[in-house]
């Protein structure tokens, strides 16, 4: 296995990667047609092997505080994608590209690293494992039709929509609607 830069070739082993890395996942419906380029520098880094993507982990760097990141008064960056091939896991192939991005990351002199991803257990105990610091929670609620949602655009009718709820009657959210996911932010000071 080779860990790199990510290259244009690598798009559509990068996609699939992604893909199948989120199947079993709380994000198993988030699918990209192609990669997500970045607004700040970037690192986006791969697992290779045999020519085929195996791991990617994407991050954007903060070029002034709080311009991507929300944890400190510091330069941050913020972990987008962070994904091993289901075929590939518990080797260490996620540890792997997180470590080269670290050393990347100081010499960029980023002072932490931000995640976020939703409630699945086995990902936030990998996070806390690579000593990242749980550092708040919200829900991402779906909600299919007008349940409680209006437009103020007239003609337009929400059929599904995806929100954030930042409010503490959690309970209430999780009764009235059917899926209900706590998003966790992570920080790790590098």
């Amino acid at each position: 296995m080779e860990i790199r830069d990510y290259q244009i070739e690598d798009e559509t082993s990068w996609v699939r990667c992604r893909v199948l890395s989120f199947l079993d996942t709380a994000y198993y419906d988030i699918v990209a047609r192609e990669k997500e380029r970045y607004q700040h520098p970037s690192i986006e880094l791969v697992a290779v092997e045999n020519g085929v993507v195996i791991g990617l982990l994407d991050i954007e760097c903060e070029e002034e505080p709080n311009a991507i990141c929300t944890a400190h008064e510091t330069l941050g960056a913020m972990i987008w994608h962070l994904a091993v091939h289901p075929d590939y896991r518990r080797k260490g192939i996620g540890t792997s590209l997180l470590n080269e991005a670290q050393k990347r990351l100081k010499e960029k002199q980023i002072t932490y690293l931000e995640a976020w991803t939703r409630d699945d257990k086995w990902v936030q105990r990998w996070y806390l494992k690579q000593q990242f610091m749980k550092l708040s929670t919200y829900l991402h609620v779906y909600v299919n039709g007008n349940n409680g949602i209006r437009s103020q655009v007239s003609g337009l009718i929400p059929v599904q929509s995806f929100c954030q709820y930042t409010g503490t009657d959690w309970d209430m959210i999780k009764k009235r609607y059917k899926r209900v996911h706590e998003c966790t932010g992570f920080v790790k000071m590098l």
